[in-house]
C-alpha cells in the first residue's frame, strides 16, 4: 500500500526539466524539495499571481523551476545563494526549458548581504530554503520585501520533526522564525506537514 506522502509526490506534477535538476542533485549529494512540496510552491504563486519572486537558496534549480511554472510569463525571479557554480548548473537547466534569460537572476552571495539591498514591497513571494541558523533574520526582510497580500514561504519549517520540541541549534531558530511570523499579526499562516515542513504565510 502507498503512503500518504508516496501518494502525494506521485499526484503532483513536477515542471519542465525538474527530472534534471532533481539528478543533479543527487549527484552531487544535495537534498531536495519533494515533488509534493514543489508543486505548493507552483500554487502559491500562481495564487498570488507573481511577477516578482525571490529564492534564498538556489541549489540545482528544483524550486526555481516549480515557482517559475507558477508565476506570470513576465515574471522575474531573484535566486540567491552562496555557491556561484550550483547557480550555473541550475541556470543551464532553467534555460533549456525555454525559459527567457530576463526571468531568472541568479546572485551569488550570502543572502542576508544580498536581501538587504533589494527594494521594499516589491516582491509577490519570498521562498526560504537557505541556512536555518539564519530563518529569524529572513522572516525579518521578507517582512519588509512583501508587498501586501505576498506570500513568505519557508522550507524546513519542521526540521526533521524536531521543531515542536527540540533544543538543538536548528530546530530552535527555526522556532523562533516560525513564531517570529505568527507575532507579527501581519499573516494569515498554514504549517504544512510536506516533506521537511512548509511554512506558507499570506501579507495583509
Amino acid at each position: 500500500m502507498k503512503t500518504k506522502t508516496t501518494f502525494a509526490d506521485e499526484y503532483a506534477e513536477p515542471p519542465a526539466g525538474s527530472a534534471t535538476a532533481r539528478a543533479n542533485a543527487d549527484e552531487l549529494g544535495i537534498p531536495v524539495i519533494t515533488p509534493a512540496t514543489a508543486a505548493v510552491l507552483t500554487v502559491a504563486a500562481k495564487a498570488v499571481g507573481a511577477k516578482q519572486v525571490v529564492e534564498v537558496g538556489t541549489g540545482t534549480g528544483v524550486s526555481a523551476l516549480a515557482l517559475l511554472a507558477g508565476m506570470a510569463p513576465e515574471g522575474t525571479l531573484t535566486s540567491i545563494d552562496p555557491e556561484n557554480d550550483l547557480q550555473i548548473l541550475a541556470k543551464e537547466t532553467i534555460l533549456a526549458q525555454g525559459v527567457a534569460a530576463r526571468r531568472f537572476r541568479p546572485i551569488a552571495g550570502r543572502p542576508l548581504n544580498v536581501l538587504p539591498k533589494l527594494t521594499d514591497g516589491a516582491y509577490d513571494v519570498v521562498y526560504v530554503d537557505g541556512d536555518p541558523l539564519e530563518y529569524v533574520e529572513y522572516v525579518a526582510q521578507a517582512g519588509r520585501l512583501l508587498r501586501s497580500g505576498g506570500a513568505l514561504i519557508l522550507h524546513h519549517a519542521l526540521w526533521k520533526g524536531q521543531v515542536a520540541d527540540s533544543d538543538d541549534d536548528e530546530p530552535l531558530i527555526i522556532r523562533e522564525a516560525l513564531a517570529a511570523v505568527q507575532e507579527s499579526e501581519r499573516y494569515a499562516t498554514a504549517l504544512i506537514p510536506l516533506g521537511d515542513g512548509l511554512l506558507l504565510a499570506v501579507a495583509d
